[in-house]
């Protein structure tokens, strides 16, 4: 099955029935590689009720190689840069323990289960983690001050290249 194809069944998919607590749109010019995910943190996180826009960039040679995902909403996360480029260390996208018969939908509970769970063990920003392991009422509070901040309305995505 050719990489165009089983990105357009698995997008038929998602947009009948998503993954809860995720919408998922085609990006600018409906590129069928690029996607714009909006993913609402679960209840009874501190990321709650914060709505992330997430970019999937769905390579050519996809499902042999993992996508690469990207919060375009910043987010204070152990596990997310805290930056414009919002990367995102995430066990099932890393080249080693992708696999083909890995479906988008598995990758998006993934990212959710992220903002109910950081992995501090596996951190992008150490210093955040650090946090998070030792001071959980600052991290807490941290992380609420980026959602009223950055996640309260619509996300926004990039604009196309």
């Amino acid at each position: 099955m050719s990489s165009t194809r089983r990105i357009t069944k698995e997008y038929g998919e998602l947009t009948q029935s998503p993954p809860e607590g995720c919408v998922v749109a085609l990006g600018p010019n409906d590129a069928l590689h690029t996607w714009h995910v909006t993913l609402a943190a679960p209840a009874g996180t501190v990321y709650h009720p914060g709505r992330y826009g997430v970019v999937l960039a769905l390579p050519a040679e996809y499902p042999f190689k993992a996508p690469v995902a990207r919060f375009a909403t910043r987010i204070y996360h152990p596990n997310v840069t805290n930056d414009s480029l919002g990367s995102v260390c995430l066990a099932l996208l890393k080249t080693e323990n992708w696999k083909p018969s890995t479906k988008i939908s598995a990758v998006l509970a993934a990212l959710r289960a992220l903002l109910a769970e950081p992995l501090p063990d596996d951190p992008l920003e150490d210093r955040i983690a650090e946090q998070y392991r030792n001071d959980r009422d600052a991290f807490d509070k941290a992380a609420r001050g980026f959602v009223e901040k950055y996640a309260m309305g619509d996300p926004t995505f990039p604009p196309a290249p």
